[in-house]
């Protein structure tokens, strides 16, 4: 790969020991492919030599799912970003995985098209990492996640073969391997192209910040909404702790004296949108609304975004470490899941930050503490178990869309019984038979989960 093109000196390889969640060990090596070529080689270096093999995007991840378990190469796939093909025609890309997932956007903007898929990170964040993880973000709720807007694959298996999914059109025959593959977190393989869709600009957008003086009235509203049979293309909420960091560090003009917000945006047809604002306004007042305020310029609606975008690096401003959670409830179980949290934040004295996709009943409680101090660490780890747990309880999933990586593979078996593990190892063992791409993540090993939690903990 270049001299250029492999890292191995310990002060270089210090950069590659943690991604957005935590720090393990330290990789034997880090290489940077540029082509296919290049992976398949590696990929059949490290099979003889029986070398585990870790997949990197930009590191950006928040379940330990790029970081080294038990040594190996990390393959940083940051200089595969050529945007291949733009086929605006049929509404179709085709992208290496190290391109940016906000680049893509723009090179199809002055189009009139944009790629759907915007996770808070998306200026940094990869299309590769979005495959791997199958990210959601704000708008998840009308788009889906990456999986909805991904239609076929090349990808790298650990022996070197080259495999390739999908199709440019929808529905192709046979089994849905690219489902498979995304979502996959590099533990089938890695991979080297993604085919993805395009999407045509709406005609009209309505973005909203409704204020409230309870928690609850917001909780109570985004049932509300969707019980009308209205679907926003996003409906966000953060509670009023957040919301003054956010504020305090954006100055999006959000409301500082308020309990929560919650920002709504509706597109389409420019009339059907007027009349949906209309509706949900209706709504938010009949919940207790303290008022419902509409962007009315771009750049007013760019700032709300902003603030609700940048809100994680906005907490990291008054706290010298924060761990945010990721699990999912039914939207209609929002008032009593918040009040548990605000509970587990009481019986751990850990201050708990609420910001969330509730459209669709993803939660990221962010807990706040100082990972300087062993006991805050524990107890952090302990609460945020206990909430991912009531997470499941309550018939919901310990993960929306920051993956499972090594944070919460021992958490596994709360959602799936052990026929349903079963399977999900054999599956891997047919892509990956000796656990070289990406050990210890995803499945349940058995060992040292414990000690993977605390460390999870207290490298935040």
């Amino acid at each position: 790969m270049g001299p250029d093109g492999v890292l191995w000196r310990p002060e270089d390889l210090m950069l590659y020991e943690y991604d957005g969640l935590s720090a393990m060990r330290t990789p034997d090596a880090v290489v940077f492919p540029t082509t296919t070529e290049h992976v398949v080689r590696m990929s059949k270096l490290a099979a003889e030599r029986k070398i585990p093999v870790i997949p990197r995007g930009a590191g950006t991840g928040l379940s330990g799912g790029a970081v080294v378990t038990e040594g190996g190469i990390v393959v940083s796939l940051a200089r595969m970003k050529k945007i291949l093909e733009i086929d605006l025609e049929n509404q179709r890309a085709r992208v290496q995985p190290g391109v940016v997932n906000s680049d893509l956007t723009l090179a199809v903007s002055d189009d009139g098209y944009y790629y759907a898929p915007d996770p808070s990170s998306q200026k940094a964040c990869t299309i590769g990492g979005n495959v791997a993880e199958n990210s959601g973000g704000p708008h998840t709720l009308a788009y889906g996640v990456t999986t909805n807007h991904v239609l076929g694959l090349e990808f790298v298996l650990p022996g070197g073969e080259v495999i390739r999914t999908g199709a440019k059109c929808w529905d192709t025959p046979g089994y849905d391997l690219t489902g498979l593959l995304v979502g996959s977190e590099g533990t089938l393989g890695i991979v080297t192209e993604v085919t993805v869709r395009l999407t045509r600009k709406p005609e009209a957008v309505e973005t909203m910040l409704a204020i409230y003086e309870r928690v609850i009235d917001a909780t109570r509203t985004v049932a509300a909404i969707t019980s009308r049979g209205i679907t926003p293309a996003a409906l966000e909420m953060m509670d009023g702790f957040t919301l003054r960091a956010v504020e305090q560090a954006t100055h999006a003009g959000y409301p500082m004296d308020s309990a929560a917000v919650l920002l709504i945006e509706v597109e389409g047809v420019r009339e059907a949108v007027n009349e949906q604002a209309q509706q949900i306004e209706s709504v938010c007042a009949m919940n207790h609304v303290r008022t419902v305020r509409r962007a009315k310029t771009p750049e007013e609606r760019a700032l709300l975004w902003k603030g609700r975008k940048n809100a994680f690096g906005a907490l990291g401003r008054i706290s010298p470490n924060y761990y945010v959670q990721d699990g999912v409830i039914p939207r209609t179980r929002l008032p009593e899941m918040l009040q548990y949290i605000d509970e587990v934040g009481e019986k751990y004295d850990v201050r708990i930050g609420n910001i969330f996709h509730a459209g669709d009943g993803n939660l990221h409680p962010i807990l706040m503490f100082d990972g300087r101090d062993p006991d805050q660490s524990q107890r952090v780890v302990k609460a945020a178990q206990e909430i991912i747990t009531r997470c499941a309880e309550l018939g919901g999933s310990i993960t929306g869309e920051h993956g499972v990586g090594m944070e919460k593979n021992e958490l596994m078996p709360l959602i799936f019984s052990e026929d349903d593990l079963e399977i999900q190892r054999r599956i891997k063992d047919l892509f990956n038979p000796d656990g070289l791409f990406n050990p210890g993540k995803v499945l349940p090993t058995g060992k040292m989960c414990g000690e993977i939690r605390v460390q999870v903990g207290a490298g935040v």
